[in-house]
């Protein structure tokens, strides 16, 4: 009877050290002196609800957490430090790391082979055009491929969708099911919305998205489009500082996801005619944001028209994959391979 309950024990223990190794430390591994269970909940209501979340930050973003003061905020770094590997390591161990990586499927195989296999996880990936290009709709479609098994191009993960624009239509999401064979209750109902009203109800559902995050498995975030209320909440020159500064904060929290919890994030962005004397270029277009939108996305992807029912696809900026463009199309049931004609 002792020798069962000590095997028992013994399972439990792989399992926890199988789970820690597979996901993220929850906050409450934390021990620091001095640092209460009220602490450890006013990290938590500020979007911190993992230990790497709080490696990851700076001192200066605790200590306007209420109740953290400097020491505290030493000791909570310090502790982190010593829990979530930070220094240096051989390009060979981050090299196997990359191997590891999964891809999420677009449902076009001409447009994974262009993307090396699929959505990347644990980047940021942007996609950016002109309106009826088909950034939405290979949204719908990672949405419900996110949730296929691995071995079959998914990522066997619920998907969050931020929806900026009020564009969002569930119904798009059960003709994508239908094709992949997968039931349509269960998709919607992984598949985790929210409409962002404002740029500071957006940075708040992020916060809201990191505990959902901590608690349940999640493959893909996609926030549909991330600058479009950027051009209305800030307008004019005066307040395009503050513009950019609220920007660049919100891409380095979907950043930060990534890195956290492994998750591809797919943002799609607006664009807007260049009058910086290349007006006469085949076509002059280019993605609003600028530099701090240009550096955050690991990925950038341009859409266009092509003729009829087809789309174009071009790799715009990536650290490893070659400018290339591939075409595809939209239907029905999501985005697929070009209609010939």
């Amino acid at each position: 009877m002792a020798a069962t309950a000590v095997q028992q024990e013994e399972n439990q223990l792989i399992v926890d050290e199988d789970e820690e190794e597979y996901g993220c430390l929850p906050v409450s591994k934390l021990k620091v002196d001095n640092v209460k269970q009220g602490d450890i909940k006013q990290l938590m209501e500020a979007g911190f609800h993992t230990v790497e979340s709080i490696a990851y930050t700076t001192k200066k973003t605790l200590l306007n957490i209420k109740g953290i003061s400097e020491a505290k905020a030493d000791k909570i770094l310090a502790e982190a430090s010593k829990l979530v590997p930070m220094g240096f390591t051989t390009a060979t161990e981050f090299h196997q790391r990359r191997q590891e990586l999964i891809s999420i499927t677009t449902g076009c195989k001409s447009m994974d082979d262009l993307l090396g296999g699929g959505i990347e996880t644990g980047s940021i990936t942007e996609l950016f055009g002109e309106f009826r290009t088909g950034k939405t709709q290979l949204c719908y479609t990672l949405a419900v491929t996110c949730q296929l098994p691995i071995d079959h191009g998914g990522g066997e993960g619920k998907c969050l969708f931020i929806d900026t624009e009020g564009t969002f239509r569930p119904e798009r999401l059960l003709d994508v099911a239908e094709r992949f064979g997968l039931s349509g209750q269960d998709v919607l109902d992984n598949v985790a919305y929210a409409r962002a009203y404002n740029t500071d109800h957006q940075m708040n559902l992020l916060t809201q998205a990191a505990a959902m995050m901590a608690e349940a498995r999640f493959a893909l975030m996609i926030v549909d489009s991330a600058t479009a209320l950027y051009r209305t909440d800030y307008q004019g020159r005066g307040e395009l500082a503050p513009r950019q500064a609220h920007l660049g904060q919100f891409l380095r929290f979907l950043l930060r996801l990534a890195d956290e919890f492994g998750v591809a994030v797919v943002i799609t962005n607006q664009v807007t005619a260049a009058v910086d004397g290349q007006s006469f270029a085949p076509d002059p277009k280019k993605p609003i944001g600028g530099n701090i939108m240009a550096h955050a996305s690991t990925t950038r992807l341009y859409f266009r028209k092509g003729r009829g029912d087809n789309r174009i696809c071009k790799v715009y900026d990536s650290p490893c994959l070659p400018e290339s463009e591939v075409m595809f199309s939209i239907g029905k049931s999501g985005i697929d391979e070009a209609v010939e004609k």
